[in-house]
């Protein structure tokens, strides 16, 4: 490239250096025909004329001296004056250096500027530039999306197969839970703790059924986000601190319906409380507030925890990003992934102070894309 570069500068350089050449021939062609005119009107002309005619391709104006413009060459036809004396400032100001053209009582300027063909050669090497940016450019966005394409098979790949085995002992447990409920003899106590066991293994169920969807497109359907969102606080209230305080959207609001898939996006609403809750400690308060435009649903998911800092905005959103001492950091970027891949949304951090705590928006649309 670099080659291609200094070789096309030189052809360049070259080419500048001979159209000078040329025009300076036909400056003294002009004036030999002027000369031998005047001195001789029977003398045989042709081979100056000729020369004058051969500049078909560099454009030149010539000027008096008082700066008056008294003919042109190789520019459109029927250009006005005020175009020419344009085109002749523009070459004075590019520094070009006339030809003075002498005759018998006059003196002559000519300003030539680049044929086509010289302003072209010039930026050529702009262009294999510009070309060579395009071609690494395509090429990256190929690589990024064959590696995405990867990712996305390894997610899916691992999920279906996490699915696949807790299939086998969620199956076994509840065949032993209904063995135990025969053997309970209808002992109250021992029907409690088989319930919240039944409890628990529907729960593993559910789970087993999100990462089958992992891959898949999901079915969408049309409900009230207020009721989704109070089931998820149910069930995860249920498993916080005492010190926790949840305000959470009445079941009772006027609903705001949008297409989502119920057992994916409680996925992603259990993550943001949980991270919430890893957030604050065990103490503090998470609120939700539901609020719609035209197009549009949107939730924020509010805590009091220890916040983030501006620069990790996007960065926590990225698979193994987590500030916790366990975790393998996928809970955001699965959430991300559910709600922009499947639902078609955003999901981004809104705000965030340090020891104040964060926001996050989910953006859902109204109706399917």
């Amino acid at each position: 490239m670099v080659v291609a570069m200094l070789y096309t500068y030189y052809l360049a350089s070259q080419l500048k250096e001979g159209e000078r050449n040329k025009v300076e021939l036909f400056v003294k062609a002009q004036e030999s025909l002027n000369k031998d005119v005047l001195e001789n009107p029977d003398l045989d002309v042709t081979f100056p004329f000729e020369v004058v005619e051969s500049n078909r391709t560099i454009p030149v104006i010539e000027v008096d001296e008082l700066g008056n413009i008294t003919d042109y060459a190789n520019f459109p036809e029927g250009r006005s004056n005020e175009d020419l004396k344009e085109e002749l400032e523009k070459l004075k100001k590019t520094g070009v250096v006339p030809i003075v053209s002498k005759g018998p009582g006059y003196e002559h300027f000519i300003y030539y500027k680049p044929s086509r063909l010289l302003t072209l050669i010039t930026y050529f090497p702009l262009v294999m530039l510009l070309l060579l940016l395009a071609f690494m450019g395509f090429g990256y966005m190929g690589f990024s999306a064959s590696r995405k394409a990867e990712q996305n098979q390894v997610w899916v790949g691992m999920a279906k197969e996490t699915a696949h085995q807790l299939g086998t002992p969620i199956s076994a447990i509840m065949a032993w839970i209904e063995h135990l409920k025969q053997l309970s003899d209808g002992e109250q106590k021992k029907n409690e703790i088989l319930k919240e066991l039944n409890n628990d293994v529907h729960r593993l169920e559910l789970i087993a059924d999100r990462f089958s969807k992992i891959g898949s497109a999901p079915n969408l359907e049309r409900v009230d986000i207020i009721k989704e969102l109070v089931l998820s606080k149910q069930y995860m209230e249920r498993r916080a601190s005492r010190n926790v305080v949840f305000e959470f959207p009445n079941p009772n609001h006027e609903p705001k319906f949008v297409y989502i898939n119920s057992h994916l996006f409680s996925w992603v609403i259990e993550n943001m409380i949980r991270n919430s809750l890893d957030a604050m400690d065990g103490k503090g308060m998470i609120a939700i507030d539901v609020y719609d435009d035209e197009d549009f649903v949107y939730i924020d998911i509010s805590d009091t925890g220890k916040g983030i800092p501006n620069t990790k905005f996007k960065t926590v959103f990225q698979p193994g990003f987590t500030t916790k001492k366990r975790g393998w950091g996928l809970g955001l970027s699965l959430a991300k992934r559910i709600i922009e891949n499947y639902h078609k949304g955003k999901i981004y951090v809104k705000k965030s102070e340090y020891s104040i705590g964060s926001t996050f928006t989910i953006k859902l649309p109204k109706n399917i894309v």
